[in-house]
């Protein structure tokens, strides 16, 4: 039997569900402001805050299903 640190797997949870939502609100709101105040935003721009918004979403989505059924059933 190997030997492990026991991993609290709702806090895992947790943290990786707002750490995606964070990351979401943090680029939508850049997007907003920058917008807001700037107008229009160059392509490279554009396209960083959206794959951070879709990838805030997707880790926001995924982490309870990994972390919080996925990981523990498979100790």
């Amino acid at each position: 039997m190997a030997h492990h640190r026991g991993i609290d797997y709702s806090v895992w949870t947790k943290r990786s569900f707002l750490f995606g939502v964070g990351l979401f609100a943090l680029a939508a709101a850049i997007e907003l402001i920058a917008h807001a105040s700037i107008g229009s935003l160059p392509g490279w721009e554009e396209t960083l805050l959206l794959d951070a918004e879709i990838i805030g979403v997707l880790v926001a989505l995924l982490s309870p299903f990994v972390f919080g059924i996925v990981l523990p059933l498979t100790e």
